[in-house]
């Protein structure tokens, strides 16, 4: 896991400085701006006065830290980050991790609910599709399954805000945001309904296909599992249909839906950067993207060095829970 993470950050670091405009030219370009901006009023002298001296350009190297050479920069964000130090922002001028921290909340809660919702659907609609397969209810379902699936879930957010949120036709739903203006003097009730009010488009358009993969997986894993020596042996017993898909079939059937348990911990970086422009929400997606187009190198290297080492643990939650599902796994 070390090797592997100290690589994605070497990769990561190469790839954003060859990329073309650093911080340094974006704050050159505003400095200019700044200074024709303040002499447009018929000033012959706005090109020179725009002009961003050498001696500023150094300094701002300086301070931003790009006097040194890149394997010199790298070496230093290294040694900071073994103190959670990943340095300040360019754009918004503060600490990288207060600024991932203050997004955490959108991102955690709608990447919670989605993950729980979505097993919880999907496991429950697998077995009854493998129960039932063949018969209407597995054509219908699957149907509509996959129709949810090729509907993406930026234009979806956006017909259910016309049809539904004031655009035309329904006032049902607000536009976007998670609460309304008064949610502070709101009651505790009252607070708990006011957000799922708010939630509840936002989470159809981030889980709306989700569902089809998890749910055939889930089935046809099932449908696997039932073929094998030791259901026959236990239908052999008279055991019911039932006992033998939920006691014996179930559990080895849920190894393969185990193997995106420890994704739970990239809840924290779910985020969607149309989604969160759509529906008003300041979450890590948006984040990311500004980041991005701020050439914003120490956001952009905190962010993903946070989402690999989650990713990392995640593959190990899963390679345990692997045991836990199924005890004749052994990684040694």
């Amino acid at each position: 896991m070390i090797p592997t993470l100290l690589g994605v950050t070497v990769i990561t670091f190469a790839i954003i400085n060859l990329a073309p405009g650093s911080p340094i030219e974006q704050k050159i370009q505003q400095l200019k701006f700044g200074g024709m901006g303040e002499s447009a009023g018929g000033d012959a002298s706005s090109s020179k006065d725009s002009a961003v001296s050498s001696e500023v350009i150094e300094a701002l190297k300086k301070q931003y830290g790009f006097d040194q050479p890149v394997h010199m920069r790298y070496w230093i964000w290294l040694k900071n980050l073994s103190k959670l130090d990943f340095g300040e922002s360019f754009t918004y001028e503060e600490p990288v991790l207060g600024l991932i921290i203050s997004k955490f909340p959108v991102s955690l809660q709608f990447g919670i609910i989605s993950l729980f919702l979505s097993y919880l659907v999907c496991i429950v609609l697998g077995v009854a599709k493998a129960v039932n397969n063949g018969t209407t209810f597995d054509h219908v379902s699957s149907f509509l399954i996959f129709a949810m699936y090729s509907i993406p879930g930026f234009m979806l957010a956006i017909l259910l805000l016309v049809f539904f949120a004031g655009g035309g036709f329904f006032d049902w739903f607000p536009l976007g945001e998670l609460y309304s203006d008064g949610y502070d003097e709101l009651g505790t009730w009252d607070k708990i309904v006011d957000r799922v009010h708010h939630f509840i488009l936002p989470l159809i358009c981030y889980m709306i296909g989700s569902f089809t993969v998890l749910t055939m997986l889930m089935k046809n894993s099932l449908l696997e599992e039932i073929k094998k020596d030791y259901i026959r042996t236990a239908r052999a017993k008279g055991l019911s249909e039932k006992m033998v898909y939920l006691k014996h079939g179930l559990r080895n059937a849920l190894i393969p839906i185990v193997t995106g348990i420890g994704g739970f911990l990239t809840i924290f970086f779910a985020g969607s950067i149309l989604l969160e422009t759509i529906f008003q929400l300041d979450g890590m997606g948006l984040l990311s993207y500004q980041a991005v187009l701020e050439r914003d190198y120490n956001v952009i290297m905190g962010l993903i060095f946070i989402q690999s080492a989650l990713m990392l643990i995640g593959n190990l939650i899963s390679d345990i829970a692997y045991v836990v599902v199924d005890p004749r796994i052994d990684f040694s």
